[in-house]
Protein backbone atom coordinates (compact mmCIF):
# COMPACT_ATOMS: atom_id res chain seq x y z
CA UNK A 1 0.00 0.00 0.00
CA UNK A 2 8.05 -1.57 -2.93
CA UNK A 3 8.43 2.10 -3.19
CA UNK A 4 11.41 4.83 -3.85
CA UNK A 5 10.30 6.52 -0.83
CA UNK A 6 13.62 6.67 1.59
CA UNK A 7 11.71 6.27 4.81
CA UNK A 8 9.31 3.44 6.59
CA UNK A 9 6.51 4.60 6.13
CA UNK A 10 3.42 2.78 8.22
CA UNK A 11 1.41 2.56 5.04
CA UNK A 12 3.77 0.25 3.43
CA UNK A 13 2.86 -2.38 6.34
CA UNK A 14 -1.01 -1.75 6.25
CA UNK A 15 -3.36 -4.05 5.00
CA UNK A 16 -6.02 -1.51 5.67
CA UNK A 17 -8.78 -0.67 3.49
CA UNK A 18 -7.33 2.67 2.45
CA UNK A 19 -4.32 0.52 1.26
CA UNK A 20 -6.26 -1.65 -0.71
CA UNK A 21 -8.16 1.30 -2.29
CA UNK A 22 -4.58 2.40 -4.03
CA UNK A 23 -3.38 -0.93 -4.62
CA UNK A 24 -3.56 -0.74 -8.23
CA UNK A 25 -2.53 2.71 -8.92
CA UNK A 26 0.41 3.91 -11.03
CA UNK A 27 3.20 4.02 -9.14
CA UNK A 28 3.84 7.76 -8.75
CA UNK A 29 0.59 8.38 -7.35
CA UNK A 30 0.62 4.98 -5.07
CA UNK A 31 3.84 6.24 -3.80
CA UNK A 32 2.59 10.10 -3.11
CA UNK A 33 -0.50 8.25 -1.70
CA UNK A 34 2.03 6.49 0.55
CA UNK A 35 3.27 9.92 2.04
CA UNK A 36 -0.44 11.19 3.04
CA UNK A 37 -1.10 8.77 4.34
CA UNK A 38 1.66 8.14 6.53
CA UNK A 39 1.27 11.68 7.50
CA UNK A 40 -1.89 11.10 8.53
CA UNK A 41 -1.15 8.17 10.15
CA UNK A 42 1.37 10.11 12.10
CA UNK A 43 -1.03 12.87 13.22
CA UNK A 44 -3.20 10.43 14.24
CA UNK A 45 -0.59 8.03 16.49
CA UNK A 46 0.21 11.41 18.80
CA UNK A 47 -3.36 11.02 20.45
CA UNK A 48 -3.47 7.07 20.70
CA UNK A 49 -2.52 7.04 24.52
CA UNK A 50 -6.01 8.16 26.05
CA UNK A 51 -3.97 8.36 29.53
CA UNK A 52 -1.29 10.91 28.36
CA UNK A 53 -3.49 13.97 27.23
CA UNK A 54 -1.27 16.69 28.06
CA UNK A 55 1.96 15.15 26.94
CA UNK A 56 -0.51 14.28 23.77
CA UNK A 57 -1.31 17.68 23.26
CA UNK A 58 2.15 18.84 24.00
CA UNK A 59 3.65 16.17 21.35
CA UNK A 60 0.58 17.65 18.68
CA UNK A 61 1.53 21.18 19.15
CA UNK A 62 5.21 20.41 18.44
CA UNK A 63 4.23 18.43 15.34
CA UNK A 64 2.18 21.34 14.43
CA UNK A 65 5.13 23.54 14.42
CA UNK A 66 6.94 20.94 12.76
CA UNK A 67 4.57 21.29 9.93
CA UNK A 68 4.69 25.51 10.07
CA UNK A 69 8.52 24.99 9.69
CA UNK A 70 8.23 22.28 6.62
CA UNK A 71 5.70 25.06 4.90
CA UNK A 72 8.48 27.59 5.59
CA UNK A 73 11.53 24.91 4.03
CA UNK A 74 12.63 24.80 7.25
CA UNK A 75 12.00 21.58 8.88
CA UNK A 76 14.71 18.17 9.44
CA UNK A 77 11.58 15.90 9.08
CA UNK A 78 12.07 13.37 6.04
CA UNK A 79 8.52 12.91 6.01
CA UNK A 80 7.47 16.54 6.29
CA UNK A 81 9.85 17.28 4.08
CA UNK A 82 8.26 14.96 0.89
CA UNK A 83 4.63 15.62 2.12
CA UNK A 84 5.51 19.47 1.20
CA UNK A 85 6.77 18.48 -1.91
CA UNK A 86 3.79 16.22 -2.99
CA UNK A 87 1.40 19.63 -2.34
CA UNK A 88 3.55 21.28 -4.42
CA UNK A 89 3.59 18.68 -7.36
CA UNK A 90 -0.34 17.92 -6.68
CA UNK A 91 -0.86 21.42 -6.21
CA UNK A 92 -2.55 20.33 -2.47
CA UNK A 93 -3.38 22.81 -0.41
CA UNK A 94 -1.26 23.13 3.03
CA UNK A 95 -4.43 24.17 4.80
CA UNK A 96 -5.56 20.37 4.41
CA UNK A 97 -3.07 19.21 6.72
CA UNK A 98 -3.26 22.11 9.11
CA UNK A 99 -7.03 21.08 9.31
CA UNK A 100 -6.52 17.58 10.01
CA UNK A 101 -4.18 18.59 12.87
CA UNK A 102 -6.77 20.51 14.41
CA UNK A 103 -9.33 17.54 13.79
CA UNK A 104 -7.17 15.29 16.12
CA UNK A 105 -6.87 18.18 18.55
CA UNK A 106 -10.92 17.89 19.38
CA UNK A 107 -10.30 14.34 20.58
CA UNK A 108 -7.66 15.82 23.09
CA UNK A 109 -10.25 18.84 24.50
CA UNK A 110 -13.94 16.94 23.88
CA UNK A 111 -15.50 13.94 24.73
CA UNK A 112 -19.06 15.21 23.87
CA UNK A 113 -20.47 16.65 20.97
CA UNK A 114 -23.95 18.53 21.31
CA UNK A 115 -25.12 18.98 18.82
CA UNK A 116 -24.84 17.37 15.14
CA UNK A 117 -23.38 20.27 13.58
CA UNK A 118 -20.83 20.19 15.86
CA UNK A 119 -20.27 16.62 15.36
CA UNK A 120 -20.21 17.57 11.87
CA UNK A 121 -17.17 19.93 11.96
CA UNK A 122 -14.68 17.04 13.47
CA UNK A 123 -15.97 14.82 11.11
CA UNK A 124 -14.77 17.37 7.91
CA UNK A 125 -11.50 18.07 9.83
CA UNK A 126 -10.58 14.20 10.40
CA UNK A 127 -11.94 12.76 7.25
CA UNK A 128 -13.06 15.06 4.60
CA UNK A 129 -9.46 16.97 4.80
CA UNK A 130 -7.64 13.60 3.87
CA UNK A 131 -9.97 13.54 1.25
CA UNK A 132 -9.61 16.65 0.16
CA UNK A 133 -5.76 16.41 0.14
CA UNK A 134 -5.67 13.14 -2.24
CA UNK A 135 -8.04 15.05 -4.89
CA UNK A 136 -5.02 16.55 -6.79
CA UNK A 137 -3.24 13.40 -6.84
CA UNK A 138 -6.58 11.10 -8.00
CA UNK A 139 -6.69 14.15 -10.64
CA UNK A 140 -10.26 14.99 -11.04
CA UNK A 141 -11.30 17.14 -14.32
CA UNK A 142 -14.03 18.93 -12.35
CA UNK A 143 -13.93 21.18 -9.49
CA UNK A 144 -17.62 19.37 -8.30
CA UNK A 145 -15.56 16.82 -7.14
CA UNK A 146 -14.46 18.44 -3.87
CA UNK A 147 -17.55 18.22 -2.45
CA UNK A 148 -17.76 14.11 -3.58
CA UNK A 149 -14.28 14.25 -1.23
CA UNK A 150 -16.32 16.17 1.70
CA UNK A 151 -19.62 14.47 1.96
CA UNK A 152 -17.49 10.63 2.06
CA UNK A 153 -15.38 11.80 4.39
CA UNK A 154 -18.16 12.75 6.76
CA UNK A 155 -20.12 9.52 5.71
CA UNK A 156 -16.94 7.82 6.47
CA UNK A 157 -16.14 9.03 9.87
CA UNK A 158 -19.92 8.31 10.78
CA UNK A 159 -19.78 4.93 10.18
CA UNK A 160 -16.55 4.44 12.39
CA UNK A 161 -18.04 5.81 15.17
CA UNK A 162 -20.95 3.43 14.73
CA UNK A 163 -18.49 0.97 14.84
CA UNK A 164 -16.85 2.30 17.41
CA UNK A 165 -19.61 3.04 20.01
CA UNK A 166 -18.21 -0.12 22.37
CA UNK A 167 -14.58 0.82 22.13
CA UNK A 168 -14.99 4.25 22.87
CA UNK A 169 -17.18 4.15 25.52
CA UNK A 170 -14.02 2.32 27.47
CA UNK A 171 -12.82 5.58 27.41
CA UNK A 172 -15.33 7.44 28.23
CA UNK A 173 -16.32 8.94 24.95
CA UNK A 174 -19.13 9.56 23.61
CA UNK A 175 -19.73 11.00 19.89
CA UNK A 176 -23.21 10.46 18.98
CA UNK A 177 -24.68 14.19 19.42
CA UNK A 178 -26.01 14.65 22.68
CA UNK A 179 -29.36 16.03 20.92
CA UNK A 180 -29.65 13.13 19.75
CA UNK A 181 -29.57 11.18 23.25
CA UNK A 182 -32.04 13.53 24.52
CA UNK A 183 -34.63 12.97 21.11
CA UNK A 184 -34.70 8.96 21.84
CA UNK A 185 -34.45 9.09 26.13
CA UNK A 186 -31.25 7.38 25.45
CA UNK A 187 -29.00 7.30 28.42
CA UNK A 188 -25.02 7.90 28.28
CA UNK A 189 -24.78 5.86 31.17
CA UNK A 190 -26.58 2.85 29.48
CA UNK A 191 -23.51 3.26 26.46
CA UNK A 192 -20.60 3.64 28.85
CA UNK A 193 -22.35 0.24 30.65
CA UNK A 194 -22.34 -1.18 27.09
CA UNK A 195 -25.86 -1.82 28.03
CA UNK A 196 -28.17 -2.58 24.93
CA UNK A 197 -31.42 -0.73 25.01
CA UNK A 198 -34.73 -0.25 22.86
CA UNK A 199 -33.59 3.17 23.21
CA UNK A 200 -29.82 2.87 22.01
CA UNK A 201 -31.53 0.63 18.76
CA UNK A 202 -33.55 3.95 18.03
CA UNK A 203 -30.68 5.68 17.93
CA UNK A 204 -28.06 3.63 16.51
CA UNK A 205 -30.91 3.27 14.05
CA UNK A 206 -31.15 6.98 13.36
CA UNK A 207 -28.20 8.01 13.10
CA UNK A 208 -27.17 4.73 10.63
CA UNK A 209 -29.68 6.39 8.12
CA UNK A 210 -27.73 9.82 8.63
CA UNK A 211 -24.58 8.33 7.75
CA UNK A 212 -26.44 6.14 4.32
CA UNK A 213 -27.79 9.89 3.95
CA UNK A 214 -24.26 11.29 3.44
CA UNK A 215 -23.27 7.78 1.23
CA UNK A 216 -26.31 9.01 -0.93
CA UNK A 217 -24.61 12.69 -0.95
CA UNK A 218 -21.20 11.54 -2.17
CA UNK A 219 -22.51 9.60 -5.08
CA UNK A 220 -24.36 12.09 -6.36
CA UNK A 221 -21.99 14.65 -6.05
CA UNK A 222 -19.80 12.93 -8.08
CA UNK A 223 -19.35 13.67 -12.18
CA UNK A 224 -19.61 11.01 -14.28
CA UNK A 225 -16.28 11.91 -15.75
CA UNK A 226 -14.56 11.85 -12.48
CA UNK A 227 -15.91 8.21 -11.97
CA UNK A 228 -12.82 6.50 -13.38
CA UNK A 229 -10.19 9.25 -11.60
CA UNK A 230 -11.89 8.24 -8.16
CA UNK A 231 -12.49 4.78 -8.24
CA UNK A 232 -9.57 4.42 -5.18
CA UNK A 233 -12.17 6.53 -2.92
CA UNK A 234 -14.80 4.67 -4.52
CA UNK A 235 -13.50 1.42 -2.94
CA UNK A 236 -13.14 3.23 0.26
CA UNK A 237 -16.89 3.98 -0.22
CA UNK A 238 -17.83 0.42 -1.26
CA UNK A 239 -16.06 -0.90 2.07
CA UNK A 240 -17.39 1.24 4.38
CA UNK A 241 -21.03 0.50 2.68
CA UNK A 242 -20.56 -3.03 3.61
CA UNK A 243 -19.48 -1.70 6.93
CA UNK A 244 -22.51 0.24 7.74
CA UNK A 245 -24.73 -2.82 6.32
CA UNK A 246 -23.16 -4.92 8.70
CA UNK A 247 -24.20 -2.92 11.45
CA UNK A 248 -27.50 -3.26 10.21
CA UNK A 249 -27.52 -7.11 9.82
CA UNK A 250 -27.13 -7.10 13.98
CA UNK A 251 -29.81 -5.03 14.30
CA UNK A 252 -27.12 -2.24 15.36
CA UNK A 253 -26.11 -4.20 18.75
CA UNK A 254 -23.10 -2.72 18.42
CA UNK A 255 -21.99 -2.65 22.19
CA UNK A 256 -21.88 -6.88 22.46
CA UNK A 257 -21.29 -7.19 18.91
CA UNK A 258 -18.02 -5.96 16.78
CA UNK A 259 -18.47 -5.07 13.84
CA UNK A 260 -15.38 -5.49 11.22
CA UNK A 261 -15.06 -6.44 7.30
CA UNK A 262 -12.20 -9.14 6.36
CA UNK A 263 -9.40 -8.70 5.11
CA UNK A 264 -10.10 -10.89 2.24
CA UNK A 265 -13.60 -9.17 1.61
CA UNK A 266 -11.59 -5.72 1.49
CA UNK A 267 -9.18 -7.39 -1.20
CA UNK A 268 -11.78 -8.51 -3.51
CA UNK A 269 -13.81 -5.56 -3.04
CA UNK A 270 -10.62 -3.23 -4.12
CA UNK A 271 -10.36 -6.27 -7.11
CA UNK A 272 -13.70 -5.90 -8.56
CA UNK A 273 -13.49 -2.03 -8.75
CA UNK A 274 -10.07 -2.67 -10.64
CA UNK A 275 -11.43 -4.70 -12.74
CA UNK A 276 -14.32 -2.41 -13.78
CA UNK A 277 -12.10 0.37 -14.27
CA UNK A 278 -10.21 -1.79 -16.61
CA UNK A 279 -12.31 -3.68 -18.34
CA UNK A 280 -15.58 -1.35 -18.13
CA UNK A 281 -14.21 1.91 -17.58
CA UNK A 282 -16.81 2.57 -15.27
Amino acid sequence: MGSDIAIDLPVAKSRSSFAYSFLFLPKPKRDALKVVYAFCRTTDDIVDNQHEVSRNFRRLQEWRLELDNAIRGESPSPLLRQLLAIARTFNIPVGHFQDLIRGVEMDLVRNRYRTFAELQEYCFLVASTVGLMVLGIFGPRSGKTSAYAVNLGIALQLTNILRDVRVDARYGRIYLPQEDLERFGCREEDILAGTFTPEFRSLMQFETDRAEEFFSRARESLPREDRRAMFPARIMERVYYRTLRRIRDIDYNVLDHAVRISRGIQFLIALKYWVKERVFGF
